[in-house]
């Protein structure tokens, strides 16, 4: 079954690379998310769409929750709102879910927020796949790379090995 929902939480060139690099994700699109007011301007974020027989949803936020400041309430979090976004209800129901459990076992306070995923905007076509197109560049070395080992170390099972490190 496919699924799509999006998510946001820190700068999506590095959001994109997190998710690029899963087993099972099929589609990665890089932009901007809004959502419902008072959430309904303009976040940095992907949408997702990922095969659900290979990879589940909640690997998916765990992966996410893990790669951004998802406890962290930021001064940036109007341009990094940390979000999962849902075209349904029912997933929106099943992502709370799963957050609120992960922080329990975690023993976090996730600030991370459920919201519905209501427009999309593509990011300007110079930045789209910019982990592929800028490797071993300063960016890339200092916050995209951390955040791909982690996902190797934690997650090796689930990497695609697209983005693996050579």
């Amino acid at each position: 079954m496919i699924e799509t929902a999006g998510f946001g939480g820190g700068c999506h060139w590095c959001t994109e690379a997190v998710f690029r690099s899963l087993a099972g994700v099929t589609d990665v699109r890089q932009g901007f998310i809004s959502a419902d007011a008072p959430h309904d301007s303009y976040s940095e974020a992907v949408s997702v769409t990922w095969d659900a027989g290979r990879i589940s949803f909640e690997d998916l936020i765990l992966a996410h929750l893990l790669t951004h400041a998802s406890t962290s309430n930021h001064k940036m979090r109007g341009k990094y709102r940390s979000a999962v976004y849902v075209h349904e209800a029912e997933s929106g129901i099943k992502a709370a879910q799963i957050i609120d459990r992960l922080g329990q076992d975690s023993d976090s306070a996730f600030v991370t927020q459920v919201l519905p995923f209501r427009m999309f905007k593509p990011s300007d076509a110079r930045f789209q796949d910019y982990y592929e197109n800028n490797r071993g560049g300063p960016f890339c070395d200092t916050y995209i790379e951390p955040k791909l080992a982690l996902l190797r170390q934690s997650f090796s099972k689930l990497q695609s090995g697209a983005l693996s490190h050579v």
